[in-house]
């Protein structure tokens, strides 16, 4: 896994637009009382749902490839001149 520039912040950012887009998909299971890591967990499940990425083979899948995951995916959709790509 190759390290990403600003991958805490890129995954922060997707954890943001993926909650987003999980409430407007109808997901309502995010409380105030849920963690950045249970939040991780639900949306890259949703996103892998959804075909949205590639699911991670079992033996990787943990909490740091999935926020890698999502990093990746968040880098694919901001736009070219946004700050977290420099």
């Amino acid at each position: 896994m190759k390290k990403i520039k600003n991958e805490i912040a890129l995954s922060k950012k997707a954890i943001q637009v993926g909650e987003n887009y999980a409430l407007k998909r109808g997901y309502a299971g995010f409380s105030s009382t849920m963690s950045a890591n249970e939040k991780t967990e639900a949306i890259y499940r949703l996103l892998v749902l959804d075909k949205l990425i590639v699911a991670l083979p079992e033996d990787q899948e943990n909490l740091q490839t999935m926020k890698h995951k999502l990093a990746l995916w968040i880098m694919k959709h901001l736009p070219k001149d946004d700050p977290l790509l420099q």
